[in-house]
């Protein structure tokens, strides 16, 4: 009697067990989908389509693995103000030679402003004429095709950092900027601090690019604590924040593709830097690049983008 006893209570704490584990798998199950459906929601609510580059004889297929290209622009958009493209980055991605060729164009960069005619810095493109100029100026100045943007207004570097409760950086020199001091070495800094870290150039010995590579730092910094959220409510806060301050002509399937086939691409990264001088030109500062290295440049990112081989196919 007490035998059977026993069996029925084993059964018993085993179907609870079963039962917990059941409702577990099931609320994971519906964690992972509302994820994935707010993800994708989150893609399309943000999406801006371009016009197609002339630049390509065929659309590229990132589901084939094609050699694709991707400008980020980080714009400086305030309250009354237009905005400029603070920082404008075009990668050419190839994942078949697992290689990123990546070039920083510095924003007082002095080039043809393409659907306004004039000459001016290239920073001033997204202020005459949005994403679409911006495009075709970095299209005429690098002579390539820009298949895909990643458009980031730069005051969200606050709020994203912010929700995942600061970042991980380091500071190659000591400096104070819009009230904050900065010293040499690691920092932790909050969404603020962060904002102001990555904004300051006139103090930096190299200039344009010492903020470039700021910029990066704190990017790379949102990309390592992102990849480690586990609160759903984080979660919630990030698709809030990206749906606020992000455009982008990539659709959902084309990031899960390019998450898929295109990753290994970022092990190897050669960045480019365009060398020239600074002036004025009517009084007004512009970096001029030197014209050799500008060609040599555009050269190495149709080679990785195998411009030879798409255009022989007709």
């Amino acid at each position: 009697m007490r035998a059977e006893k026993k069996r029925k209570k084993k059964k018993k704490v085993l179907a609870i067990v079963l039962s917990i584990i059941g409702i577990f798998i099931l609320v994971a199950g519906g964690y992972a989908y509302f994820l994935w459906d707010k993800a994708a929601k989150t893609v399309a609510s943000i999406n801006e389509e371009i016009n197609p580059s002339d630049r390509r004889v065929e659309k590229v297929d990132v589901n084939k693995k094609d050699p694709v290209s991707v400008l980020i622009m980080g714009v400086d958009e305030r309250s009354g103000d237009s905005g400029r493209s603070d920082s404008l980055i075009y990668m050419a991605i190839n994942p078949q030679t697992k290689t990123t060729e990546m070039v920083s164009i510095p924003r007082d960069t002095y080039t043809e402003l393409v659907g306004k005619g004039t000459m001016d810095k290239i920073n001033h493109s997204y202020a005459y004429g949005g994403t679409q100029m911006t495009i075709d100026t970095v299209e005429n100045f690098l002579d390539v095709p820009v298949d895909y943007f990643v458009k980031v207004n730069m005051e969200s570097f606050r709020d994203i950092v912010d929700t995942l409760g600061g970042v991980t950086v380091n500071s190659t020199f000591a400096f104070d900027y819009d009230g904050y001091s900065f010293n040499e070495g690691q920092l932790d800094l909050n969404g603020k601090e962060a904002l102001a870290y990555s904004r300051m150039r006139y103090d930096d010995p190299r200039g344009d690019f010492g903020r470039q590579d700021r910029q990066r730092q704190v990017i790379e910094g949102i990309i390592d604590k992102g990849a480690n959220i586990s609160s759903i409510t984080k979660f919630g806060d990030m698709f809030n924040v990206v749906e606020d301050n992000v455009k982008t002509n990539l659709s959902f399937d084309n990031m899960w593709d390019i998450q898929s086939n295109y990753k290994q691409a970022a092990d190897h990264v050669v960045q480019h830097e365009l060398k020239g001088t600074g002036g004025k030109i009517g009084g007004v500062y512009y970096y001029q690049v030197n014209e050799d290295d500008r060609l040599a440049i555009s050269k190495e990112l149709k080679e990785n983008l195998e411009m030879d081989k798409t255009a022989s196919k007709n």
